[in-house]
């Protein structure tokens, strides 16, 4: 895999840190509108190339694969492009802004058997994994609390009349699209598509939510997906059954040792055993296009719009409107 950047923040740092760690995984190369802008990534870790036109990156014959960390507005612009000029697509999370989006590069993908992988972490932690067959123990499933709350000091600024990115409708931002989508993607990886979806949110003057809980109700019970910007308390997610319980010590995001209680019995699991939470995606992408296992992506991409159409449900329920809802 030799890999174009887009994108030169904090996401993009541990992408590239996490691929040094994973064999036949290059990233060679780096689009930003700015070159001092991507400098500091060229210079920390010797990426070959700066692209300061977008289509001059798409046309490099070395790069197979694109990876998006653009804002969360730009990353179907930046996918379909990339689609387009025929490199395989990694999109950061949140996957599109909108159903319709995600319908359009998934489409382009399969029509032309490339490969789209959304960076989204959860789903592919070998502890998730671990849950997902720990799940039978629990009996009939009857309540999921998912919890990921991280305040941030862009709330601080907003307070003050200053939006960042993460608080502008305009960037199809908030705490939904910030931290609860890893708490959907935790709950479609183990559950699928719920049969409906209410989201309540905290808002701020601008239309955008600060903290919010989504309901999900699945057949015979219920999740509750809690996410916020504006307050702080642990993370964690705790599954309860008629038998049992898993309660997992931290944010979907890295989803870090958990506990599985049965009866009077309570094991301790972890199989994590790299550091850099993004390592254990990178490794699935690079096995799957080695293996040109497109199966495996036609379910992951299926899996993405299934989050995506979860988000948007929550989002018209609490009538968040997005720049990208209005194009026809």
């Amino acid at each position: 895999m030799k890999i174009g950047l887009i994108g030169s923040g904090v996401i993009t740092d541990a992408f590239i840190q996490a691929s040094l760690e994973v064999e036949n995984v290059e990233c060679i190369a780096i689009y930003s509108r700015k070159e001092e802008t991507a400098r500091k990534i060229v210079d920390k870790y010797q990426v070959k190339q700066i692209y300061t036109d977008y289509q001059s990156m798409l046309s490099d014959e070395n790069l197979n694969f694109i990876y998006i960390a653009s804002p969360n507005n730009l990353h179907y612009e930046h996918a379909i492009k990339a689609l387009e000029n025929g490199k395989n697509v990694i999109c950061e999370k949140p996957f599109t802004s909108t159903v319709k989006e995600a319908e359009k590069i998934i489409a382009l993908a399969k029509s032309k058997n490339l490969y789209l992988f959304e960076a989204i972490t959860t789903i592919h932690f070998p502890n998730f994994q671990k849950i997902k067959e720990a799940i039978p123990l629990l009996g009939a499933m009857k309540l999921v609390q998912c919890n990921f709350s991280q305040y941030s000091s862009r709330y601080d600024r907003l307070l003050t009349g200053e939006v960042a990115n993460v608080f502008n409708p305009a960037y199809s931002a908030g705490s939904l699209a910030d931290l609860n989508i890893y708490n959907l993607h935790f709950a479609a990886g183990l559950f699928g598509e719920p049969g409906q979806v209410r989201y309540f949110a905290n808002m701020a003057e601008n239309g955008i939510d600060t903290s919010g809980i989504a309901l999900l109700k699945y057949e015979g019970f219920i999740c509750e997906c809690t996410g916020a910007k504006d307050s702080y308390s642990p993370s964690s997610i705790i599954l309860q059954g008629t038998k049992g319980y898993i309660k997992m010590n931290g944010p979907p995001s890295e989803c870090p040792s958990f506990e599985l209680g049965l009866g009077n019995t309570v094991k301790y699991f972890n199989e994590h055993t790299h550091s850099n939470r993004l390592v254990y995606e990178i490794i699935q992408f690079e096995e799957m296009f080695h293996l040109n296992n497109y199966k495996r992506c036609c379910e992951l991409m299926d899996h993405s719009l299934r989050v995506v159409r979860m988000a948007e449900a929550a989002r018209k329920y609490a009538k968040i409107l997005f720049p990208a809802d209005l194009v026809e």
